[in-house]
């Protein structure tokens, strides 16, 4: 089963991407995805300033320059893994370098 992995990070988070410490993590965890030959997929994002949003609004779409949305926590990035089950990707959850103002929402993908 593949669940995702989706990261949302506070801005000092954000802000901390550049710190090889907080980096060092990061990159430690990814190794050890891909050696457990659990990881499928994934990518790190820019900060949310960087976005873009389009929303529709009838027929016509209005875009807007980021961040959106406002709030505590922005995505930062996701994994994608595939593991027996959900026991599984929460453990592995629960390994995600984040701060304590981060979190981790696990979520199963769609299956189509």
């Amino acid at each position: 089963m593949q669940y995702a992995l989706i990261i949302r990070e506070a801005a000092e988070d954000f802000a901390r991407r550049g710190d090889p410490a907080y980096r060092d993590g990061w990159v430690a965890y990814s190794k050890a995805l891909g050696q457990a030959g659990i990881m499928t997929g994934g990518a790190g994002l820019t900060g949310p300033e960087t976005g873009t949003i389009v929303r529709r609004k009838g027929e016509e779409h209005d875009v807007q320059d980021g961040p959106y949305p406002e709030g505590k926590e922005q995505l930062g990035g996701f994994y994608l893994i595939d593991v027996p089950d959900i026991d599984t990707a929460l453990e592995w959850a629960t390994r995600v370098p984040i701060s304590d103002k981060g979190s981790v929402e696990v979520r199963p993908r769609l299956q189509m």
